[in-house]
C-alpha cells in the first residue's frame, strides 16, 4: 500500500495471516466505514457489473462482518498529527484589501 485506507473482503478469514503488521493495522469498521464500503461496492457494481459485488449487496448483512479495514501505520500517524495542527486561525492577524478598505 502506498498510503490510504483499504477495505478487504476476507471471506475465508485468512487475510490477517498475509499482512505485514510492521506496516499496517487491521481495524474494525466504524459506521462511517460501513457507509463508505457500501458506496464503494455499489460503485464497483455499477462500473464493472461484478457478480460478486451483486452477491455482497444482496446479502449485505452476511458479508459486512467479512470486511476488514487495513490502516497503514504511517497514514494513521499522519492523520493523528493533522488533528493536532490548527488548519486556520479564523482570520486573526490577516489583513485583506476587502476588510481594510484598501482596494
Amino acid at each position: 500500500m502506498s498510503g490510504g485506507i483499504a477495505y478487504v473482503l476476507d471471506t475465508d478469514g485468512s487475510f490477517a495471516t498475509r499482512c505485514n503488521f510492521d506496516l499496517v493495522e487491521l481495524e474494525a469498521l466504524e459506521q462511517e466505514d460501513v457507509d463508505a464500503v457500501r458506496d464503494l461496492v455499489e460503485e464497483h457494481l455499477r462500473f464493472t457489473g461484478s457478480k460478486l459485488a451483486g452477491v455482497v449487496l444482496d446479502h449485505w448483512e452476511l458479508h459486512l462482518p467479512q470486511f476488514v479495514k487495513v490502516m497503514p501505520r504511517d497514514y494513521k500517524r499522519a492523520l493523528a498529527e493533522l488533528e493536532q495542527v490548527p488548519v486556520s486561525s479564523g482570520g486573526d492577524g490577516f489583513l485583506t484589501t476587502e476588510s481594510e478598505g484598501l482596494a
